[in-house]
């Protein structure tokens, strides 16, 4: 299975994954906080330095950012067209911002790391009965790790249909992808349970 955390040096490894997210916390707030198109900017410049500046060509680093920057240009033009130019600009901002926030600290932290972190983070609310910390961890750490995995999957599909003479649409593709990915679920639930991770 692939992996999105990207091998290197920096100041963003040698720092704890937990330090980590609740600095990618703290720069979500300060995104929402603010309307101003100055201060968005100078957030979303500073999230893409963290991001471009990993080692990485620029290809390799943005084929795993293009299906959510997709979704982000969508978000932005239903702004455009239906509320305001100046909303469309503060939203791209902040999703950029936060995407590419997001994705220097998952390339730079190992999912090991963000499940242990994660997990002691929930472990109050495992005190009081509401979560099992460990599961949320597990949890996070598969969306994680399955994400590079469909994203190569869609790639595969649309390879394929080309192969056949067929043009890649999404409805053609969407039912095999879904089967695909709830048959790999279903395998890694079942190597859960073998191995007794998952707490009854």
């Amino acid at each position: 299975m692939r992996s999105l955390y990207v091998a290197g040096r920096g100041p963003l490894y040698r720092l704890p994954a937990g330090v980590k997210l609740i600095g990618l916390m703290v720069f979500g707030l300060l995104l929402f906080l603010t309307r101003s198109p100055a201060l968005l900017s100078t957030g979303l410049g500073c999230a893409a330095l963290a991001y471009f500046t990993l080692g990485q060509r620029p290809g390799a680093a943005l084929k795993p950012l293009r299906p959510v920057l997709l979704t982000i240009a969508v978000v932005t033009l239903f702004n455009l067209v239906f509320v305001s130019p100046g909303e469309a600009l503060v939203t791209v901002l902040r999703l950029t911002a936060l995407v590419l926030a997001a994705t220097a600290v998952t390339a730079t932290t190992r999912i090991g790391d963000l499940v242990d972190a994660i997990s002691f983070a929930a472990r109050p609310l495992e005190r009081i009965g509401l979560v099992r910390a460990d599961d949320i961890g597990l949890s996070v750490g598969l969306v994680i790790r399955f994400l590079p995995e469909i994203l190569a999957r869609y790639a595969a599909l649309k390879l394929a249909h080309r192969a056949r003479g067929l043009k890649p649409a999404v409805l053609t593709m969407i039912a095999p992808l879904v089967i695909q990915t709830l048959k790999d679920a279903d395998a890694i639930a079942d190597a859960i349970d073998a191995r007794g991770i998952r707490r009854q």
